[in-house]
C-alpha cells in the first residue's frame, strides 16, 4: 500500500467516503505524497512521454501558430508569452528557439512566463531552460501574469484537472463516490444523494441504468479565467490534449504508471491519473467570454501547420537512421492512429480574427 493510500484510506474511515475529483486531487497535487508533487513522470524513465518530448516539430509548430496569432491581432507590445502546464519545460525551450528565428523583435520584447503549480517541476523547467538569453518569469496562478495582451499555450493541462462522475441509479442520478469495500479496499459506489439533472451533459437523459457521466468545473473554471485574461487584455491562445469534440457519456477515467494502464484506486500518488477533455465544453466557455473558438484534431491542426515540411526539411542532410526517426515521429504525432485522432486542439482568438489552419467559419 503507498503512503498516499494509507492516508486516504485513514481519511475515509474518519469522515466517510470522497467524491471523485476530491480523489483525484488528493493523487495528484497532495503536498507530501501526491504524483506531480513527488514523481518524474515524463520521458521514457517516467509513466508517459508528452508530444514536445516526441519531436522538435512540435514545439516548432506551436510556436509557429503563436507567431501568426500574434500577427494577426495587430503585433502588440508588450506582450506576454505563456505557457501553462509547462511539464519539464521541453515546449518552451523549442518555442524560444523558434520565435527568435522568426522574430528577434518578438523574442527580444515579450515578457516568457511558465504557470506552474508544482515547485518540484519548476525547477526542473528551469534546468532545462537554463542556456536561454531570454528572461522567463514564474508564477503559481494566470491571475499574476502582467495585464497585457497574452498569448498561452496549454498541452496535456486540461486532462489532469480532477472531475467528477455520476452514476445512473434508478431514476436518480448520484454523484460517483470512493469509499471502503468490507475488507477496507478503496472501491468505488454511488453517493447517498440525488443529483440535479440540469447539472449534467444534455445526452445524460437517455442513458441507461449504470452509466457515468463527468463534468469538469475545475477545468471550465480555469478555461474562463484564461478567457477573461484575454478579453479583458488581448491574446490568443492554443490547447492541445486528448479528449473528444462533443459531449457523450462513460468513463474516462484512468491511471497511467509505466507507460501502462492500471486500476485507478490501485497506487495513489505513484500513478497519474486523467479524464477525457471535453473541448465542446472548453469551446462553450470561451465563446460565451466573446472570443472566438476553433476545435480540430492534433493531426489535421499539425498537418496543416506543415509537418510533413518541416519533417523534410530536418531529414533532408540527415542519415537514414535520423529520417527513420523523424518519420516515426510524424507518425505518433499526427498519425490517425496514433496521437492525431486520439488529440485534439482549442484554438482561442479574438472574434473574426483568422488564424492558420483555422478558418473563421470553424
Amino acid at each position: 500500500m503507498t503512503r498516499l493510500k494509507a492516508r486516504i484510506v485513514d481519511l475515509i474511515e474518519a469522515v466517510g467516503p470522497m467524491p471523485v475529483n476530491e480523489y483525484m486531487a488528493l493523487c495528484l497535487f497532495d503536498p507530501r505524497d501526491g504524483y506531480y508533487t513527488t514523481r518524474e513522470p515524463f520521458g521514457a524513465a517516467g509513466d508517459f512521454i508528452t508530444a514536445p518530448e516526441i519531436s522538435q516539430m512540435f514545439g516548432e509548430l506551436v510556436a509557429v501558430w503563436l507567431y501568426q496569432a500574434w500577427a494577426a491581432i495587430g503585433r502588440p507590445m508588450p506582450v506576454t508569452v505563456a505557457e501553462i502546464g509547462p511539464g519539464r519545460g521541453t515546449l518552451m525551450k523549442d518555442m524560444l528557439r523558434t520565435l527568435s528565428r522568426l522574430d528577434p523583435a518578438l523574442a527580444n520584447g515579450a515578457a516568457f512566463a511558465m504557470i506552474e503549480t508544482s515547485p518540484r517541476l519548476a525547477e526542473i523547467q528551469k534546468q532545462t531552460l537554463g542556456a536561454t538569453p531570454f528572461a522567463i518569469d514564474w508564477h503559481e496562478a494566470i491571475e499574476t501574469l502582467p495585464h497585457q495582451p497574452l498569448l498561452i499555450v496549454g498541452n496535456e493541462l486540461f486532462d489532469a484537472v480532477p472531475i467528477r462522475q455520476f452514476i445512473r441509479a434508478g431514476a436518480d442520478w448520484r454523484e460517483r463516490m470512493v469509499g471502503l469495500d468490507d475488507a477496507d479496499n478503496l472501491c468505488f459506489f454511488a453517493g447517498a444523494g440525488s443529483v440535479d439533472p440540469t447539472l449534467l451533459p444534455r445526452d445524460a437523459a437517455d442513458a441507461p441504468q449504470g452509466a457515468i457521466v463527468e463534468i469538469a468545473p475545475a477545468r471550465t473554471a480555469l478555461m474562463a479565467a484564461i478567457a477573461e485574461r484575454m478579453a479583458a487584455h488581448g491574446g490568443a491562445g492554443l490547447f492541445l490534449d486528448y479528449g473528444h469534440l462533443r459531449p457523450g457519456v462513460g468513463d474516462t477515467l484512468q491511471a497511467l504508471r509505466r507507460h501502462s494502464h492500471e486500476d485507478v484506486l490501485a497506487n495513489p500518488g505513484e500513478a497519474d491519473l486523467t479524464s477525457h477533455v471535453d473541448f465542446a465544453a472548453l469551446a462553450a466557455i470561451v465563446r460565451a467570454h466573446g472570443l472566438d473558438a476553433h476545435l480540430s484534431t492534433q493531426g489535421n491542426f499539425l498537418l496543416g501547420m506543415g509537418i510533413l515540411e518541416r519533417a523534410g526539411q530536418l531529414g533532408a542532410d540527415a542519415g537514414q537512421a535520423a529520417r527513420d526517426k523523424i518519420s516515426d515521429a510524424v507518425e505518433r504525432l499526427a498519425g490517425p492512429q496514433a496521437m492525431g485522432e486520439l488529440f485534439k486542439v482549442l484554438a482561442v482568438v479574438p472574434r473574426d480574427v483568422s488564424v492558420r489552419p483555422f478558418a473563421t467559419a470553424d
